[in-house]
């Protein structure tokens, strides 16, 4: 199977991982993100584990909702001796 940018794959041997959307390819690994919301490193060596995935499979996950924190406030001025 050639793997490319943007292909739908699933791994053999994570199935619970739901099908993955593939993010970045180098030469040792491929970055790949999979329905359950995990980023994964997967090795050259295991590509034989990924098979091609139906598009309507993957599932990109829910955006994380940021939570913006109060401003602190200011800090009193330290008295000089």
């Amino acid at each position: 199977m050639a793997i490319k940018v943007g292909n739908i794959v699933s791994h053999t041997g994570g199935m619970e991982w739901g099908a993955g959307k593939v993010l970045e390819i180098s030469a040792s690994s491929t970055m790949i993100q999979f329905s359950d919301g995990k980023n994964r490193k997967i090795a050259v060596s295991h590509y034989s584990s990924l098979q091609p995935a139906a598009p309507a499979s993957f599932s990109p996950p829910p955006e994380a909702i940021v939570e913006t924190k109060a401003p602190r406030a200011p800090r009193a001025a330290k008295k000089k001796k």
